[in-house]
């Protein structure tokens, strides 16, 4: 594999002549096949040649390899003299290729299996409550996360026998965190608390409901005027997507997904390829609380997808239908991915949006179908709300309409 990326037999030699030579092969088998650009996959080889000969200079082998290894060879690069690797501009992509390497030496069992540096353990009780969360409520990892940060501080403050504890300092814990932060903070914060309490007193942790004593905090989230597009603004962001390339052809996919569909960015993270059916032109989508509906795939969505899925490279190990442009290709982590595709749609498209992120469209998405006279009950069905008045919060949107049934100020006579 590595006449692919080097042609000149000396260069070919010294690769697989020192010690990491007879991974190398290996090594660059997984680049390609990850889909790292042969620029980079070439940095990355070198790096990994240069690694070896770091660590035989050190009289070490590839199994002493390790985290402080890693270290050491990143100072070295600072004073690095030696010959058949090139000084420069080369520090961030050696110290990233010898971490693939080592990466590749730990799957093939060359390297010892080392821990994730700088985890924090969470104690028993709050793995408990993410484990039972996540069985019994179908909740999705980044908000465990956040749960469990909420649920740790509280034991942090009030101490680990929750027998103990009373509404007062419960009460008291949350006040002094809301004067440190804002109100979206809090209320993040709140809910936490309050799901991490009852599920203390489901199991008889607690001697009373302590999630009563979780005062609310006053925060109108629905004050506001829903933030979206215009449908000018929605044609410009769908033309900035235009073009052939893999790229542009997934984020046009996405994009109308999500403008169309109203989807959030997690629905598009894990849609997989088994949940579009083609012959009835529908799309199962699994949300929050594993909540799922089948909606009907519009036609320019469909068209959009299927270009995609034609040109998406075959050689990836997933189900997943929409994976990273940068190597390696995988699926999105997270629907942070998603929100990055839209904010540069957005850039691209030159458009000053009250926000940047995914959830831009799924407003824009309600707010178009309600301008278009779908009743409140089918667009909520369509957004999978659990209430109807989250639904009607996009329809003040349409201010032409509010203006025809406003009525006037009644005039005070003196």
């Amino acid at each position: 594999m590595l006449e692919k990326y080097f042609s000149a037999p000396k260069t070919l030699r010294r690769l697989r002549g020192g010690i990491s030579g007879p991974h190398i092969d290996a090594f660059a088998d997984v680049l390609e096949r990850d889909g790292y650009a042969p620029a980079s996959a070439v940095r990355y080889i070198r790096a990994a040649a240069h690694l070896g000969c770091f660590v035989h200079r050190k009289c070490g082998v590839l199994a002493d390899i390790d985290f402080k290894t890693l270290d050491s060879f990143g100072r070295h690069l600072r004073r690095c003299r030696c010959p058949h690797f090139k000084r420069g501009k080369i520090g961030y992509h050696a110290r990233f290729g010898v971490k693939l390497f080592h990466q590749h030496l730990v799957g093939g069992g060359i390297c010892p299996t080392e821990p994730v540096r700088d985890v924090t353990v969470d104690p028993s009780i709050v793995t408990d409550f993410r484990n039972w969360f996540r069985t019994h409520r179908g909740v999705k990892e980044p908000t465990l996360r956040q749960y469990a940060r909420g649920a740790a501080e509280l034991l942090q403050t009030l101490g680990e026998d929750v027998g103990q504890w009373n509404a007062q300092a419960v009460r008291d814990f949350l006040l002094e965190r809301a004067s440190q932060c804002g109100a979206p903070t809090t209320q993040r914060l709140i809910t936490s608390l309050r799901a991490f309490l009852r599920f203390l007193n489901f199991r008889g942790e607690c001697r009373d409901d302590l999630a009563l004593a979780i005062p609310a905090v006053a925060h109108w989230r629905l004050a506001r005027l829903p933030r979206c597009l215009s449908a000018a603004e929605v044609d410009r962001l769908v033309a900035a997507c235009d073009g052939t390339d893999l790229v542009r052809l997934r984020d046009r996919a996405i994009v109308l997904m999500l403008v169309r569909l109203g989807l959030r960015a997690g629905d598009v993270t894990h849609l997989r390829l088994s949940d579009v059916d083609w012959h009835s032109g529908t799309l199962q989508v699994i949300g929050k609380g594993r909540y799922q509906v089948r909606l009907p795939l519009p036609q320019d969505v469909g068209d959009a997808l299927l270009r995609y899925l034609e040109c998406r490279p075959a050689n990836i190990d997933t189900d997943h239908v929409f994976v990273r442009s940068n190597a390696p290709c995988r699926p999105f982590s997270s629907g942070d991915g998603v929100s990055s595709v839209v904010k540069h749609a957005l850039k691209r498209a030159k458009i000053e949006a009250p926000a940047k992120g995914a959830h831009l469209l799924r407003h824009t998405a309600a707010t178009e179908m309600l301008r278009n006279g779908v009743p409140l009950d089918q667009a909520g069905l369509v957004l999978r709300h659990r209430s109807i008045d989250m639904t009607a919060y996009y329809a003040k949107a349409d201010v032409a309409l509010l203006k025809q049934i406003a009525q006037p100020w009644p005039e005070v006579n003196g």
